[in-house]
């Protein structure tokens, strides 16, 4: 520990840390992120964000095909110094190599969804999508707090310019044909 009764750890190595150093830490919070080799800590999240991504991760586990398994809280990594853990991803099921994996490599991911937040609002609405989009992520979801329903931002990546377009905003139905076949009712959040 060093004067400021931090630890060690809380301070950065010339250059930022990398994406292997979040196993190596020890006591590291749970959920820290890596974004631009800096360590991100994530904050007390409300009850919308709670919803939000169980009611995502439930629809999804239902919607995804044999050969995707839907994830939470689990880090993807993106490059050496960037390994963000987006609030839910759908990967392919062969990125899932043990029981003992603590991230996913970008190539096995389908889809990242954020759900924001408002103390990592501009993580989440830019950061974090530059980052999945220079990875090669071809699906990003955002999602966001109306009057307590979530609003669903679609994303495909335009893979020559390497960042997402709008493909449509959803309210109270949420129904795809990519990357999967997906049907879900926004409106189930009341009853969660």
């Amino acid at each position: 520990m060093t004067e400021s009764s931090l630890p060690d750890w809380a301070f950065p190595p010339p250059g930022g840390f990398t994406a292997e150093d979040l196993d190596r830490i020890p006591q590291l919070p749970a959920h820290t992120e890596l974004i631009d080799g800096s360590l991100v800590f994530v904050s007390p999240q409300a009850s919308f964000h709670m919803l939000a991504v169980e009611l995502l991760m439930i629809a999804l586990r239902r919607a995804v095909p044999a050969d995707f398994r839907a994830r939470r809280e689990m880090s993807v990594v993106l490059g050496k110094r960037q390994r963000p853990e987006p609030d839910v991803s759908v990967i392919h099921a062969s990125g899932q190599h043990s029981l003992e994996q603590t991230a996913y490599r970008a190539e096995d991911v389908v889809l990242v969804v954020e759900v924001i937040s408002p103390e990592s609002e501009n993580r989440d609405r830019d950061r974090k999508p530059a980052l999945y989009a220079q990875a090669g992520i071809k699906h990003f979801w955002l999602v966001e707090n109306q009057s307590g329903r979530p609003a669903i931002y679609v994303y495909e990546l335009d893979p020559l310019a390497r960042s997402y377009v709008l493909t449509g905003i959803h309210h109270d139905r949420l129904k795809l044909s990519a990357p999967f076949d997906i049907d879900i009712d926004l409106t189930e959040i009341d009853s969660l």
